[in-house]
């Protein structure tokens, strides 16, 4: 689940009840749309590795 925090948005992981993943000024809406949706674990690990990759 992507959740607005103090600068951007941040993924909670529900069943480690912590954050998970980088700090996002702005949140991409196909990840976004991924998280608070199907969840797909490959799916979302693929995106975050794209805008992480994006960022440097």
């Amino acid at each position: 689940m992507a959740r607005g925090v103090p600068g951007g948005y941040r993924i909670w992981d529900n069943k480690a009840r912590r954050w998970w993943g980088d700090l996002y000024e702005l949140c991409p809406d196909d990840l976004l749309d991924e998280l608070n949706g199907g969840a797909d674990y490959e799916k979302i690990t693929a995106l975050l590795r794209r805008y992480r990759a994006l960022k440097r």
